[in-house]
């Protein structure tokens, strides 16, 4: 049987009918149904309510081509997050794209810590820097949980600060963002109540980085290409130069790397050091607070 105009070639034949419309699509079967959901959503802009009340409903063929392009690439792995441009991160929905890391649920805590610790904070306006800040979505909760503090981002990658930028503007939030490398960037400003920072942190030989997600997220923002530990200890010994008396940092890191870190942190003459666990129970995040700074 000859495919007929506007029929879709990978359905053939009678299917193809059946196969324009929601109920059809949605039949497919070979991605999770939310998935299926969340790419028709994107495609044909419009909510989960209206695909369940319009399941039946006859689908522009366009429509259905642009469905069937993300779903082959999705089928090949390609992340959610990029294919529908969107991730929800603090309640928040940030747009991303290839070239800026996507946003996990695991982070979350590294901005709630943040945000205890500015809730002790003694000044009427907290300084606050996020170091490699890629999608903004550090910076940005931070600044929209507590909008009278001053929040400074860095990001050594000029798309990713575009994305981050953009996440600002949509989601009506206060940062200032600088280019640059770590705290390359940060000459003229005042000191920081808190830093915090999100870096590449996974060994570059972890077979993670060949797997799921992670094979389609940029490498810069995942590995220093070593041990995972460059990064960390950086930060650790140059933060003092940044932060005012009693300021603190919280970095978080791989699930094996607490004990390293708080090593760095003491090192540097951070006072309370210490690691807490996501909801996986793993040590996720670890900080310390600098009584003094460095002469």
């Amino acid at each position: 049987m000859k495919t007929q105009k506007g029929d879709h070639p990978s359905l053939g034949g009678s299917r193809a009918q059946a196969a324009a419309t929601v109920r059809g699509l949605l039949a497919d079967g070979r991605l999770p149904r939310l998935e299926t959901q969340m790419l028709l959503q994107h495609v044909l802009d419009v909510s989960r309510a209206w695909l369940i009340a319009h399941d039946t409903d006859p689908l522009d063929a366009a429509h259905v081509r642009r469905f069937e392009a993300l779903h082959a690439r999705r089928l090949q792995g390609e992340p959610m997050a990029y294919l529908v441009g969107l991730r929800e991160f603090m309640g928040h929905c940030f747009s991303v794209r290839p070239g800026v890391l996507i946003p996990r649920p695991e982070t979350e805590l590294l901005v709630e810590t943040a945000l205890a610790e500015l809730a002790s904070c003694a000044g009427e306006r907290p300084r606050v820097l996020d170091l490699g800040t890629g999608s903004g979505a550090i910076a940005v909760s931070v600044a929209l949980a507590r909008p009278d503090a001053d929040v400074v981002a860095t990001d050594l990658s000029d798309e990713a600060l575009g994305v981050a930028r953009g996440n600002a503007q949509a989601l009506g939030a206060r940062v200032e963002f600088l280019l640059g490398s770590w705290f390359q960037p940060l000459a003229g400003q005042a000191p920081f109540d808190l830093i915090v920072s999100n870096p590449p942190y996974i060994r570059n030989d972890d077979p993670h980085l060949a797997q799921g997600d992670l094979r389609f997220e940029p490498a810069a923002a995942l590995t220093d290409g070593a041990d995972g530990l460059d990064a960390l200890a950086h930060i650790a010994a140059r933060a003092p130069q940044w932060l005012a008396p009693g300021g603190v940092l919280w970095m978080e890191h791989g699930y094996d790397q607490s004990a390293d870190v708080r090593r760095f942190l003491l090192e540097a003459g951070f006072e309370q050091v210490r690691s807490l666990s996501d909801l996986a129970g793993i040590e996720r995040i670890s900080g310390g607070k600098l009584k003094h700074r460095p002469e």
